[in-house]
Parts: structure tokens; C-alpha cells; sequence
């Protein structure tokens, strides 16, 4: 069974196209990915990152594409060895990624729009009565907990790698964005103590990072317009400097006086 064509966008696909696997072939797909996901992972502890990417490309290829909590995990750890070859743009991307997935979880974590014959969690309801399903109604619920709580904890994850990756990356709005991500952080119960310094630390630096940025690229960008403008009004003899923004104090807004000079 082909999961998806060329072309074709996944979260579309898995959503409304692609057949889920009988449970077989997907046990077997999904044994796959995890080999190759194992694989990647002794590459990675090994510090040979582009062959880890190689290799989480592989264990991608052969997950199911429905299956986004494997997927997020999967995207997360190649925003991990973008992180140390600082490809920052590609670790954005692949965490961007993989907090997508995550939130294609959301409305089965949440109880939202859950699918036909599906609980609240995305686990098949139990019906009838008795101790016996009594205790598969309470391991469900234990099994609810523990996908949530694995939900956060990737989450968590690649919110970190991609703010990291747009701190190192720079710039007005990649800075906005990394404080943005350092927010959502700082609002995670289960994030552990360490994360936790970073999060602080960050969020204490980045003000005056983001402010620099913006007063510069600003800057940058009326320079730019200046030039423009120059270039306008050279035939006519005249320049910027030829005119003057006003500022009128009582209602906040400006005037251009023209200067003959």
C-alpha cells in the first residue's frame, strides 16, 4: 500500500488520502523506522552527524506517515544534528516540523474532533460492563497520561532546539521568534531544572538583543528608501534631504516640510 504521491502534502494526506496500514504491515513498516531510528542514534552519539541525518531520513521514509508522534520524534532529533553542524535555517525547519506533527495530535490529546470510534485520546473505546472493563477503561487512561505527557516532552524538546537555532541565526524577526519559543517553554510544568536556567537566562538576555535588531534593521531599511528616493528625485535636481518629517507633538502624526536648499 502506497502511503502518498509526489507531490502531495503529508499532514494533507494522512489526513483525508492515505489508508491507514492493516495492523501488520504497519507493525513491520514502523519496526523499520525504529532500526533505522536506532541506527541514526548510535551515529549521532558518535558525532557523525550527516550520517545521522541520513539515517533518520531513512527511518521518515519508512514510518507511516499518519503516525505523528513517531514523526515529531524523528524531526525533532534531526533538528538536534542541524543544531551541531550549525545548519541553523535547517534545524528551524526540521523542529518547525516536528512541533507540526505534534500539533496534528492535538485535537485527539485534547478531546477535540476525535475520530470516529476513538476516545477522547485517540484509543478505541471500551464498552460493557464488569471488573474487566473497568480495568482496560483504567489502562487506557493511564495510556491517555503517558501519551501526554510524551507529547510535552517533544514538544519541549524541539520548542528548545528551535530557539536555540533562531538565537544563533540572528536577526529581528528570528530573535522575536526565539522569545516567543522561550514563552511557550517557560509555561511547561515538566520542564526539567536545567532547561529551566536556560529558559530564564534567555528570556533575560534577549530584550536588548531583539531591540538592537530591530533599531538596525530599521535603519538598514530607511537607508535602503533614502537610496530609492535619491535616485527618484536626482533628475529634478532635488534629494531626501530636500524634505523634512515633522512631528506634530499634539496628535502624534507628521508632515513633510519641503526645504529649497
Amino acid at each position: 500500500m502506497s502511503q502518498s504521491t509526489a507531490g502531495e502534502d503529508p499532514s494533507e494526506s494522512a489526513s483525508s488520502v492515505v489508508t491507514r496500514f492493516e495492523p501488520e504491515e504497519e507493525a513491520a513498516l514502523l519496526s523499520q523506522s525504529n532500526a533505522q531510528k536506532s541506527t541514526a542514534n548510535k551515529f549521532f552519539s558518535s558525532s557523525q552527524y550527516s550520517q545521522a541525518i541520513g539515517e533518520y531520513d531513512k527511518a521518515l521514509s519508512s514510518c507511516p506517515i499518519y503516525l505523528d508522534f513517531e514523526i515529531a520524534v524523528l524531526r525533532s532529533n534531526i533538528a538536534a544534528c542541524h543544531l551541531k553542524l550549525q545548519d541553523w535555517k535547517a534545524a528551524i525547519e526540521s523542529a518547525t516540523s516536528a512541533l507540526d506533527a505534534l500539533l496534528r495530535l492535538v485535537p485527539a490529546e485534547s478531546g477535540k474532533d476525535p475520530k470516529d470510534g476513538e476516545a477522547a485520546d485517540g484509543l478505541v473505546e471500551i464498552s460493557g460492563e464488569g471488573e474487566d472493563a473497568e480495568a482496560k477503561e483504567l489502562e487506557r487512561l493511564e495510556l491517555s497520561d503517558q501519551r501526554r505527557d510524551d507529547v510535552q516532552r517533544i514538544r519541549a524538546k524541539a520548542l528548545m532546539r528551535r530557539a536555540r537555532a533562531k538565537s544563533e541565526l540572528g536577526g529581528w524577526g528570528n530573535l522575536q521568534g526565539a522569545e516567543d519559543d522561550y514563552k511557550a517553554l517557560a509555561q511547561l510544568s515538566t520542564l526539567p531544572p536545567q532547561d529551566k536556567k536556560i529558559v530564564q537566562k534567555a528570556l533575560a538576555d534577549l530584550p536588548p538583543l531583539i531591540d538592537e535588531a530591530k533599531q538596525k534593521e530599521m535603519k538598514d531599511m530607511m537607508g535602503k528608501l533614502k537610496e530609492l528616493g535619491n535616485g527618484i528625485l536626482k533628475p529634478f535636481g532635488l534629494s531626501t534631504d530636500n524634505f523634512n518629517l515633522v512631528k506634530d507633538e499634539a496628535t502624534g502624526g507628521y508632515s513633510m516640510n519641503f526645504n529649497q536648499k
